[in-house]
């Protein structure tokens, strides 16, 4: 396995990491839910990591199935520039994205298990669609000639790293929420009213990676 490959995924997994949506809920439940906040938030974070986890499986086999027919697309150089291209313009229109509240989805008020999972598949949804960081590390698996256990673990690890800010914070409120308790909850509140800057970011550098990855072929 090429490592400068595998760091270069290790590196988007941390990119998604960014997310406002799991974030803002793992801030809400770890204010509003003491009792319950290890069961609900757990039941929250795995469920989208078993759906992104899925997704990546069905984007792999769907990308293997047809590999044998992009690629010989992927020797021309035609296809190359298109790629830079697509970088360079996603690069340049992060610097214009407009300002917007972050996307975080309503937590109900009865908080039970199968309403954290479809808040989980909510989120999922939500981000599924726009998951650039995840979208460009399958790429890169795709042609990477990486076996089925290799691409499947890898899969498995940025799923881990996307959701383990939630963990670390999760963690740190079960040990020390007596201290963290109104700290967490000023976090929360900010971030409920900020601006959402998070994509104009993973676009900013889903762009450079693109230009980079193609540069080779140009």
């Amino acid at each position: 396995m090429n490592m400068e490959i595998l760091l270069t995924i290790m590196g988007l997994a941390v990119l998604d990491t960014l997310s406002p949506t799991i974030i803002g809920v793992t801030l809400y439940l770890v204010v509003m839910e003491k009792k319950r906040l290890i069961r609900l938030l757990s039941v929250y974070l795995i469920t989208i990591a078993i759906l992104y986890f899925f997704l990546g499986v069905s984007l792999m086999f769907g990308i293997t199935l047809s590999f044998d027919f992009f690629k010989e697309l992927f020797k021309h150089q035609i296809l190359s520039w298109t790629i830079f291209l697509i970088g360079m313009i996603m690069f340049i229109v992060s610097f214009y994205m407009p300002k917007k509240k972050a996307a975080i989805p309503s937590v109900p008020s009865k908080k039970t298990t199968f309403t954290m999972f479809k808040l989980g598949f909510t989120t999922f949804l939500i981000e599924g669609g726009t998951a650039l960081p995840y979208f460009a590390a399958i790429g890169l698996m795709s042609t990477s000639n990486l076996t089925l256990l290799e691409w499947t673990s890898i899969l498995g690890i940025y799923n881990i790293i996307m959701v383990l800010p939630s963990i670390i914070l999760m963690v740190m409120y079960t040990l020390f929420g007596r201290w963290l308790h109104q700290p967490f909850r000023k976090l929360n509140d900010r971030l409920s009213k900020s601006k959402d800057s998070a994509l104009s970011w993973v676009m900013c550098i889903v762009g450079i990676v693109l230009i980079f990855a193609s540069l080779d072929y140009l």
